[in-house]
């Protein structure tokens, strides 16, 4: 890899949330050894609970390149606690952030028919009202600045399915909620697209195109996934990394991993950026 992409991200701070494992890590651990000085989120600092990983872990992966790395705990789905992740991110790397990726999601399965008011409830304002309130708090900098990169995770479930009959896939009809928190997502994505565009901001959605075997997906449905049906980590971070740096051009996006990685010609490295 060439120096210049080596440290393409130098000087330039970036908020990850859901940091403490899967996707959210990697993206983090990327972004840091491409020079950028990361503030990762998560609701615990300590790894805890059935599934492995911590922010205090990802954050010491990432300080492991050199870059600077912390911690701001926070749960996403309580409105008074999201609002102080940016200024303390603000405050903690020392300056406004420049790449703000949206990546923590509340995923619970199970039929619509069935699913309590309160399951919905939190998936909506952990995957909707939380990433659209953290880019409310990082728009005024970013469109100071006259640039600035925003990227939200998305899901393939957001689309519908086709039918009848209906393909639903391996989760059958399960993923309905959870899907159509992301369809919302990536409608507000869209909408901030068009807003921000004229300030330089650049904003866009991405989903992995198959099932990125995480430690929460792997508690979700590992038991059902073949190995035809799985892409890699790394291959997932590549697509939103290279959205957090994209020219004025490339904004509005809502595509899958892969999409993004053929549209470019990008070669898929390593977390470490190798």
């Amino acid at each position: 890899m060439s120096a210049g992409r080596a440290r393409r991200f130098e000087g330039r701070r970036a908020l990850v949330t859901g940091a403490s494992r899967g996707i959210g890590a990697g993206i983090a651990r990327r972004l840091a050894a491409e020079g950028a000085a990361v503030a990762l989120v998560a609701r615990t600092a300590e790894p805890g609970g059935p599934l492995a990983g911590g922010l205090a872990e990802t954050a010491a992966l990432a300080a492991a390149t050199g870059s600077t790395a912390v911690g701001v705990v926070a749960d996403l789905s309580d409105p008074s606690d999201r609002a102080r992740v940016v200024p303390e991110a603000v405050d903690a790397l020392g300056g406004p952030i420049d790449v703000l990726v949206n990546n923590a999601a509340a995923a619970i399965y199970g039929p619509l028919g069935e699913l309590a008011l309160k399951r919905r409830r939190l998936m909506f304002e952990v995957n909707v009202h939380a990433p659209v309130d953290l880019a409310q708090g990082v728009v005024p900098a970013m469109a100071d600045a006259g640039e600035g990169w925003i990227v939200n995770v998305s899901s393939r479930t957001s689309r519908p399915w086709p039918g009848p009959p209906f393909e639903l896939g391996v989760t059958g009809t399960t993923t309905g909620a959870y899907g159509a928190s992301k369809a919302a997502l990536d409608r507000m994505t869209n909408a901030l697209a068009a807003e921000l565009a004229p300030t330089g901001i650049r904003v866009n959605a991405v989903a992995p195109r198959a099932a990125v075997m995480t430690e929460g997906a792997e508690a979700l449905v590992g038991d059902r996934i073949g190995e035809d049906r799985i892409e890699s980590l790394e291959h997932m971070v590549e697509a939103v990394v290279a959205l957090c740096c994209g020219g004025p051009e490339l904004t509005g996006r809502n595509a899958t991993s892969h999409e993004i990685i053929d549209e470019l010609g990008l070669a898929v490295r390593s977390l470490e950026g190798t």
